[in-house]
């Protein structure tokens, strides 16, 4: 079972999180959304205070949200490609799915050098959080710092299986069929993770799928633009 915070009443919203990241990440929008929604936040598999297992494709990572069961799904990233693996082979625990800043397709770059970063880390030294020196973009650093045990000088992230399970990451599954029930689609407007390349295979297996683009916001939308975020899916989660 995931590790998860739960906020609110009403309509049950599990929103998964991308890789590196946790339930917390989405703390701020969750906490807004818990005057009308249940907001369920999990850590997934291999994240945060989740159990660390030896595989990580998207039908264990769906499997994984089906425990909470029939649902409204949010996914950002990693977490979008569970979310639509698991509304394509169990739709009927899904009440309506918004993605966010990801499609159903393989990419080609690779996460690894973060996740080697990380790997490489001296974190005996380390006091704060904000003592982090990754080599890497401050916004990275302060992304992943955030995975950081200071006090247990390690990381809340099973590295190794991330790292050997990357593929998958990447990639996406070859589903069977579509998911027909109401779908939001949020993409960052300086991100290239969903293109308009990627249309046709969205609306291909998401047919009620709405694109929608968030100003000012690259693939981190949820932290570099939260209001709009939030806006976007209050409204599509009451229509």
């Amino acid at each position: 079972m995931l590790n998860a915070t739960t906020q609110g009443q009403g309509d049950k919203v599990v929103i998964a999180h991308g890789l590196y990241g946790s339930g917390r990440n989405w703390g701020v929008i969750a906490k807004r959304l818990s005057d009308a929604f249940t907001v369920i936040t999990p850590d997934m598999r291999n994240h945060g205070d989740s159990p660390n297992l030896d595989t990580h494709s998207y039908q264990d990572l769906a499997e994984d949200l089906a425990a909470f069961g029939p649902a409204h799904y949010v996914g950002h990233s990693m977490g979008g490609k569970a979310v639509m693996t698991l509304a394509l082979t169990q739709p009927a625990l899904v009440q309506s799915l918004a993605i966010l800043d990801i499609a159903p397709v393989a990419y080609s770059h690779s996460q690894m050098e973060p996740l080697e970063a990380m790997r490489r880390a001296d974190l005996s030294t380390l006091t704060r959080r904000s003592e982090l020196d990754l080599g890497l973009d401050p916004a990275t650093t302060a992304f992943l710092a955030q995975s950081l045990d200071v006090a247990g000088q390690r990381w809340r992230l099973n590295l190794d299986t991330l790292a050997d399970e990357m593929p998958k990451i990447m990639g996406f599954p070859d589903p069977d069929g579509a998911y027909t029930g109401r779908t939001l689609v949020l993409r960052g407007e300086t991100s290239d993770y969903v293109r308009p390349d990627h249309e046709e295979k969205i609306r291909a297996l998401f047919p009620k799928a709405r694109i929608e683009t968030i100003p000012g916001a690259g693939h981190w939308l949820h932290a570099d633009n939260p209001r709009e975020v939030e806006a976007a899916l209050r409204g599509f989660l009451s229509p």
